[in-house]
């Protein structure tokens, strides 16, 4: 028997973590914020970690979404790999 396709392990609504990396110098904060609320209006401040490398060169910051469906997460990261400073999305 086969495994099924990935997409049917999740169930939407369901909390989904998203990480972005990018430089410290290059990424801004305040239009990766807005990015994500506009997929994803209900986000906080309370869902929003930032992070910097040890050597503070880099910085990334974790979203933890409430995703309601696969195409909203697909949307959304396709937005931020798109936006200036952004190396790396998770």
């Amino acid at each position: 028997m086969s495994e099924p396709p990935a997409e049917s392990l999740l169930v939407f609504p369901t909390e989904y973590p998203i990480k972005v990396l990018g430089r410290r110098d290059s990424l801004s904060r305040t239009h990766i914020d807005s990015l994500v609320r506009h997929h994803v209006p209900t986000l906080h401040e309370g869902q929003i970690q930032e992070r910097e490398s040890g050597a503070g060169t880099f910085v990334s910051i974790t979203y933890l979404i409430i995703a309601e469906s696969r195409e909203q997460v697909t949307t959304l990261v396709s937005a931020l790999l798109q936006a200036d400073g952004v190396v790396m999305v998770l």
